[in-house]
């Protein structure tokens, strides 16, 4: 029988979950509501890849806390699809892809802005959205298929390896990929992209013309503050709050003798999806569009400011 304990920890992931997916849903409508969807396609791709990780990991726990008999063909599809955690778990790891990907573009705006006027186009945007989904899939889909199984009635998910060899390998690239590299990434983009912020708000105060020039100038200074203190703040969260699961993936994986107690793993899916929990409050507190649509929502806070969008590009 389960323990009270783990039933509790089950259902506490429930209650994340849920807080995430109606967190992510809030958002995905506010961007929405304001058109922003459609400038900041990355962002809203990003809110919606957290949004479905959300939604099917109350689906999986929901599922676990049920003790639904596994026996036969039905019970291990079930494990496969649901109990193994893959299908939140796709969109999870496809989430921290797409993370990259948006650094990446912003650090190309800031830096290499002349360029990126002329080369970037909307379908390598819409490109490299769909290639986060594609690649979070896939990864998930390999790796679950061939380590999960029902044994007596219990699901096992990456559990059943080739070898150990193919184990301790999976585990050091995963925390390279999914986590060192990120990191790194995020370190040197915005890095540089603070030096030139810095190079430029020097330069635009050096060439202000007047006070109509130098309105526009402060509102398209301000707007990029805000898009990069946002993606700033989401990649600090990441370090901060996807280091115990990258470092118990690493581990679990290189270490056969090592055990880890249950309520160990329960608190790195806390810890992890609080991660995309926070989320969508900085996106609320960072970006007005998003705040005004959802201020609005208060019946105590309406607020009477247009809706209109604004160029965050």
């Amino acid at each position: 029988m389960e323990s009270s304990k783990s039933r509790g920890f089950k259902s506490a992931v429930v209650v994340i979950g849920f807080v995430g997916t109606a967190l992510n849903g809030l958002i995905l409508y506010a961007l929405v509501a304001t058109k922003q969807h459609k400038k900041q396609v990355l962002i809203f791709n990003q809110n919606l890849l957290d949004f479905v990780s959300c939604f099917f990991l109350v689906a999986s726990y929901v599922a676990k806390l049920c003790d639904i008999d596994l026996n036969g063909t039905s019970g291990y599809w079930l494990c496969l699809t649901i109990l193994s955690d893959g299908c939140s778990w796709g969109p999870f790891m496809s989430s921290m892809i797409n993370l990259l990907v948006i650094t990446i573009e912003r650090y190309l705006k800031v830096v290499y802005h002349v360029w990126v006027k002329k080369n970037l186009r909307k379908w390598m945007i819409y490109s490299t959205a769909v290639f986060a989904w594609i690649g979070g899939s896939v990864i998930a889909i390999a790796v679950t298929i061939h380590t999960t199984d029902v044994l007596d009635g219990v699901c096992y998910t990456q559990f059943f390896w080739k070898s150990q060899a193919a184990r301790t390998t999976y585990g050091i690239w995963y925390f390279l990929s999914f986590y060192v590299i990120i990191i790194l990434v995020f370190t040197f983009c915005y890095g540089r992209i603070f030096v030139a912020v810095h190079r430029q708000a020097r330069v635009m105060a050096a060439h202000s013309g007047g006070p109509g020039s130098s309105t526009a100038q402060t509102q398209s200074k301000k707007i990029k503050t805000n898009v990069i203190k946002t993606m700033l703040l989401v990649s600090v969260l990441f370090a901060i709050t996807l280091a115990p699961a990258s470092v118990y993936v690493l581990l679990l994986n290189i270490h056969t003798q090592l055990t880890f107690r249950e309520t160990g793993f329960f608190g790195v899916v806390l810890v992890g999806y609080l991660y995309i929990c926070v989320n969508p409050f900085i996106y609320a507190t960072n970006f007005d569009p998003v705040k005004r649509v959802l201020l609005n929502l208060i019946p105590c806070m309406k607020t009477t400011q247009p809706l209109e969008s604004i160029d965050m590009t």
